[in-house]
């Protein structure tokens, strides 16, 4: 037995050190990392950094992507001060594109931007960002090692979307990059943080046509979900009337005030039942002061409503009570 494994360690040995060809060998180059090429491979590889980059073009142009990729990233690496290494880091933004690789792209159309600035088709690739941004808000999935759909997520959906601002924070998307946030938010069910980037859309661009208006009106809706979703929260439904309340005053023209007038009525109506439930707790208790200041409230936050007649009925049923108790001592 101990023969037959020292046998095959013997031919394992030397079938390894044998020299022979592989259909895709492994080649490494300072500076560029590893890389499979074909046998006789390394035919795209140039001297100059223009003629580098016109091997990257003409692949792209044919749709050759992974040849692309090779060629501009060497383009980048080998030349990064010249000319053509802006235009080179930008396709591989556009390979991985095309690829359907987005967050890689992305992460390549920032570098661009970051390293440089003062690239001519700066807002293409700015807009590029953005639009990949809208497709994972729209639902698409994040991928592992840019390869395996995993999950989509709306917490980098929201950090492109931070990115796509700073990089042109008075760009034609910036505004709707912020409302986006919002919406982002909204999908992760985190109200507050919605709140918060709709109000910063509201006052970072108040003066752009209907962002104004339009954050406002989202960041009242934001908190009324908050409101329901914890129960009913008494404070946060008051900053949705607020928020509502500010929405018509400043944009009395806005075909959805009518919409704005029906959910800040619904609101108060909420308001009043929650101070009926919590003033027939304290009746429960024989505790008729906080009972009294509770039932007062619900009148006050909505006078019209069924639940401002219980709450009337029930302070004059505590008063007489109270009356009475008064005589008896």
């Amino acid at each position: 037995m101990k023969r037959w494994l020292v046998r095959l360690s013997i031919i394992g040995i030397c079938w390894f050190a044998l020299p022979r060809e592989v259909p895709a060998p492994l080649v490494y180059r300072a500076g560029e990392g590893w890389t499979y090429e074909p046998v006789g491979g390394g035919k795209w590889t140039r001297t100059r950094a223009k003629d580098q980059l016109e091997v990257a073009q003409t692949a792209f142009d044919q749709k050759d992507y992974s040849l692309a990729l090779k060629a501009a990233r060497r383009t980048v690496r080998v030349w990064p001060l010249s000319d053509y290494a802006p235009q080179a880091q930008y396709l591989l933004g556009r390979c991985y594109e095309a690829k359907r690789q987005d967050e890689r792209a992305f992460k390549e159309y920032q570098r661009v931007l970051e390293k440089y600035p003062k690239i001519a088709n700066y807002d293409e690739i700015l807009n590029r960002q953005y639009e990949i941004a809208n497709r994972y808000l729209g639902g698409q999935w994040f991928k592992l090692w840019g390869h395996v759909p995993f999950f989509p997520s709306m917490e980098k959906t929201s950090a492109m979307y931070e990115k796509v601002i700073r990089n042109g924070p008075y760009s034609e998307v910036a505004a709707q990059a912020q409302m986006n946030i919002g919406a982002a938010r909204e999908k992760q069910s985190e109200y507050p943080l919605a709140v918060k980037a709709y109000e910063r859309a509201a006052d970072k661009y108040h003066d752009q046509k209907n962002v104004g208006a339009d954050a406002l009106y989202k960041a009242g809706l934001a908190y009324r979900k908050q409101a329901k979703a914890a129960e009913y929260d008494q404070s946060v439904a008051g900053q949705a009337i607020s928020t509502f309340t500010d929405f018509m005053t400043l944009y009395p023209n806005d075909s959805r005030v009518p919409e704005a007038q029906k959910i800040v009525q619904e609101l108060k109506t909420e308001q009043a039942r929650g101070s009926v439930e919590i003033a027939r707790f304290y009746e429960k208790k024989k505790l008729w002061q906080g009972a009294l200041v509770y039932y007062n409230e619900a009148v006050s936050k909505d006078p019209n409503s069924s639940y401002a007649k219980e709450a009337k009925r029930r302070i004059e049923e505590i008063n007489k009570r109270t009356v009475k108790r008064t005589a008896q001592n």
